[in-house]
């Protein structure tokens, strides 16, 4: 058996956020927790020294970057994992470390970007009651609204002239779009294509600041294209099945991009004038491709059902990558792991539901299983590290992990699938796998389990109270559970997605009433566990809570684990062992002592 204390207390270099390269290619800033504690680090390229930890203090920090003279590195930190995030700048040749945000009394994302000249930082802040973009001077000072798109930002960068910013913002329903802002005069243009607004998203600048490089689905996958300042010219570069995303320019006009088609990624790299070569690391997930100043390497991260999330040199001239990080320990051995099967499955309506299984060598019809089904819901399991799902696997049971309908990766007819049915289409893909598993023999039918995490925790409930007799237990991490009090409850930009993917609550009433499970947890017949983090600001925790206190009262048998100390993620070493550790032990009192 995979020890999962182990698997857990394994680092990685942060997957969501990002690293940035040095202004000379010499370095690489990245946050990583070998000690348990998310830092920022710096590691040469060339890796020929190990990483040395930046920052310090309480927080955990993240998405480090460069300012353009390479002197002082920009980072965000999260204090409470309530995710208001501060703004620090750590100068690199002092050795000193400051709070640009001490006082900032709103939340900010961990998404920025130095001004060409160092002067200025752009920011994501949700002081006007959603999430709009202004400029920071470098040395302190008060914030300059730049852009309020009346809808939530989620991503800007400048322009290698300084001249633009590319902004992000969500736009209808799960689309988002990008707006130009001229940094002369405060005009504003978005992406469109014969008049025709694009679902854009992962804006990338030329390095003449004369074409912008994104990521569109005009015909249902996410293509490659390039935006032309001069006359506002849309220029597609890709096509076909499967999505094109993370483009990054090198110096010399090249390319490098992701191709994601279901659980796998690929390096796609097209040099001037030349074809598009696609690399592959191993079969798991290549993230953030970004080009040395010199255009001879890529720094990228990759992780795999038997590799932690790491950072890794690709060398165009011989086509080889090379570790700078190593967050593998030597006392874990990588052939126990067993490595899932992309399948399909059919739904309840006969749809083919994307998955991936870990089946154990020895496992059979009377074995154990657990449904585990991810967040989002615009977001996928893929081919990719994830200690529980291994440890599990590695205990003898059977691990199912759907992509139901409202997840990413195979294409916009399926990712929307679910819009104005949360709760409804996507638990039924759900309970179609545990079906699946007792109908293919594949695990004890009396012996099936259901978990996930945010979404994936709401799903786990509306799996329980729409099909209960499919399920052994049930472990909800970082649920929601009434769509009323949960919308009331959370960030305004969170409302924004809500009313988008699930209309007005007044006019939507039957809907969101049939959506939340907590109006019907006393269709529950196995027990249930509910974890969460007391600063959680996406799925507050009172909805944990409340629901606890109402199975209590039905008689149901649940178990509430409430962390003060976290918010959505768990950030501190010792509580994600604490509640890792425990929803196994929940898991394994119903499926191996029934």
């Amino acid at each position: 058996m995979l020890p999962l204390k182990q698997l857990l207390c394994t680092p990685g270099v942060d997957p969501d956020y990002g690293f940035d390269l040095s202004p000379d290619g010499t370095k690489v800033a990245f946050a990583w927790n070998p000690t348990g504690r998310w830092e920022i680090y710096e590691a040469p390229i060339d890796g020929t020294v190990a990483p040395r930890q930046i920052s310090n203090g309480p927080g955990a920090k993240f998405a480090p970057r460069y300012s353009p003279n390479g002197t002082r590195l920009a980072y965000a930190a999260d204090f409470d994992g309530g995710e208001n995030f501060h703004l620090f700048i750590f100068n690199l040749t002092q050795k000193r470390q400051a709070d640009l945000t001490p006082n900032i009394g709103c939340a900010l994302l961990p998404h920025f970007a130095w001004s060409p000249d160092g002067a200025r930082i752009a920011l994501l802040a949700d002081r006007p009651g959603h999430f709009s973009v202004y400029t920071l001077p470098a040395d302190g000072g008060d914030m300059q609204l730049v852009l309020d798109a009346g809808r939530p930002a989620w991503d800007v960068r400048w322009s290698p002239n300084g001249r633009w910013l590319a902004v992000e913002v969500d736009w209808r329903g799960q689309d988002h779009t990008i707006f130009l802002v001229s940094m002369v005069d405060g005009t504003t243009t978005q992406l469109v294509e014969d008049g025709v607004l694009l679902n854009a998203m992962h804006p990338a600048w030329s390095p003449d600041s004369q074409r912008l490089a994104f990521c569109a689905d005009p015909h249902g996958w996410y293509d490659l294209g390039f935006y032309h300042l001069a006359g506002g010219v849309v220029e597609w570069a890709s096509g076909g099945s499967g999505d094109d995303i993370s483009p990054a320019w090198s110096a010399a006009g090249g390319l490098a991009y992701l191709h994601r088609h279901g659980a796998l990624t690929r390096l796609a790299v097209r040099q001037p004038g030349e074809k598009i070569v696609y690399h592959q690391l191993g079969e798991g997930v290549h993230a953030r491709p970004t080009f040395t100043p010199d255009g001879r390497q890529i720094v990228l991260t990759f992780n795999s059902p038997r590799w932690p999330n790491d950072l890794w040199r690709f060398t165009l001239a011989d086509n080889r990558f090379c570790p700078l990080t190593r967050s593998w320990p030597a006392t874990l051995p990588g052939e126990s792991f067993i490595i899932p099967e992309e399948i399909y499955y059919p739904g309840l309506d006969g749809a083919r539901i994307p998955a991936l299984l870990y089946r154990p060598e020895n496992s059979n019809a009377f074995s154990p299983a657990v449904v585990v089904i991810h967040g989002g819901p615009n977001w996928h399991v893929s081919v990719m590290w994830f200690p529980l799902m291994a440890h599990l696997a590695g205990r003898g049971w059977v691990v199912l992990a759907p992509n139901y309908r409202g997840s990413t990766g195979y294409g916009r007819a399926w990712q929307t699938a679910n819009r104005f049915d949360l709760g409804g289409i996507d638990t039924q893909d759900c309970a179609a796998a545990a079906l699946y598993l007792a109908r293919e023999g594949l695990a004890d039918p009396a012996r099936i389990a259901v978990t996930g995490r945010s979404h994936g925790g709401y799903l786990t409930m509306t799996c329980l109270t729409q099909f209960p007799e499919l399920w052994a237990a049930g472990s909800a991490v970082a649920p929601f559970l009434n769509w009323f009090t949960a919308h009331q409850n959370s960030r305004p930009d969170l409302q924004y997605w809500d009313l988008e993917n699930m209309g007005d609550p007044r006019e939507n009433y039957e809907r969101w009433h049939q959506h939340s499970p907590f109006f019907f947890l006393e269709q529950i017949k196995a027990p249930v566990q509910l974890i969460c983090g007391e600063h959680d600001p996406r799925c507050p925790p009172s909805e944990a809570v409340a629901a606890a206190q109402k199975l209590q009262a039905l008689g149901r048998k649940v178990e509430l684990l409430c962390y003060p100390d976290e918010g959505h993620v768990f950030l501190k070493l010792e509580n994600l062992l604490d509640s890792e550790l425990r929803r196994v032990s929940f898991l394994a009192a119903a499926l191996e002592n029934p």
